[in-house]
């Protein structure tokens, strides 16, 4: 059965600058490529989950300028409904800058812009209560966030929780109506302030710190060490599927659209989910760029 996904996120423009590493403090550097592409987590997400054909509509906003037309466009030539999308004529559609070392390992800077400017005001209660799925990230104000997902648990509608950037705590409020959560291995750190190793025993002291939190499930992205699934009292490694990586950027983003295109309303198909969304994450970091990356499913099928 075909999903229905709203996605309530980001859209920015990405800037990219590809370097040789990290440059040292007081070190100037030259850039070896500089490119711009459609991003923001939101969108990312979106995109994935569409090219797992997944039914996805999307609620955030824009600026009123040449990138907030760009990101529309880029979504709606990916099959995503932009008719919640709002345009911001008071602030610039986000941007981000990624910093790319020839390794593939990324460092990225946001700024916000109609991200974060986006209001309860502005969620579409009929898109959200007729989803199956509900995603969110950490790139739009917390407020709108926790009343999305309150929403979205008035309607019997699965939530989907990604806390990055890892800025705001997890509340009650929030934790409460959310059914999944998916940090990588910094943000769950940051999140519970104990350090992540990739070691089960203390995988599972930080599994047990978020659920202690009342987020019943969790998955713990470890980078090229795959990831690590808490379902309650059910715990589980999801080794990685070994490629060679080009670009990390939105592979996370990757593996959520995957995830929730496809994981059932009561979770049982959590664990064949996972190893999909792995699948898919693995053939993105092949690839260079952020939506330009991601699978179809398809690729994912025959990977």
């Amino acid at each position: 059965m075909t999903k229905n996904i709203v996605v309530l996120g980001s859209l920015n423009v990405d800037n990219i600058m590809k370097m040789p590493r990290m440059p040292l403090v007081g070190e100037t550097m030259a850039l070896t490529d500089v490119t711009t592409a459609p991003g923001g987590k939101g969108a990312n997400q979106a995109v994935a989950a569409a090219r797992q054909g997944a039914n996805v509509s999307f609620i955030g906003s824009v600026g009123n300028d040449s990138n907030g037309q760009f990101m529309r466009a880029t979504l709606l030539s990916n099959g995503v409904n932009v008719n919640a999308v709002t345009t911001n004529s008071e602030v610039p559609t986000g941007s981000a800058y990624i910093m790319l070392q020839e390794n593939g390992a990324n460092t990225i800077l946001i700024h916000g812009g109609a991200n974060q400017a986006l209001t309860v005001a502005d969620l579409d209660e009929n898109v959200i209560a007729k989803a199956d799925t509900l995603i969110a990230q950490f790139e739009v104000p917390l407020e709108v966030i926790v009343a999305a997902f309150k929403i979205a648990k008035a309607n019997n509608v699965q939530t989907i929780l990604n806390p990055a950037p890892a800025v705001y705590d997890l509340i009650p409020e929030l934790t409460h109506v959310t059914d999944i959560i998916l940090p990588n291995e910094t943000e769950a750190q940051l999140l519970t302030g104990i350090t992540v190793e990739n070691n089960e025993a203390v995988l599972n002291r930080v599994s047990n710190a978020i659920l202690a939190k009342g987020v019943p499930r969790s998955i713990i992205t470890l980078g090229d060490a795959g990831s690590f699934v808490a379902d309650r009292d059910k715990r589980w490694w999801v080794k990685p599927n070994k490629v060679d990586a080009v670009d990390t950027t939105g592979a996370g983003d990757t593996f959520i659209g995957t995830l929730a295109s496809v994981i059932d309303a009561d979770f049982n198909n959590l664990e064949e989910t996972v190893k999909r969304a792995s699948i898919a994450s693995a053939i993105a970091v092949t690839r260079a760029g952020a939506i330009p990356s991601i699978p179809t499913r398809d690729e994912v099928d025959a990977f």
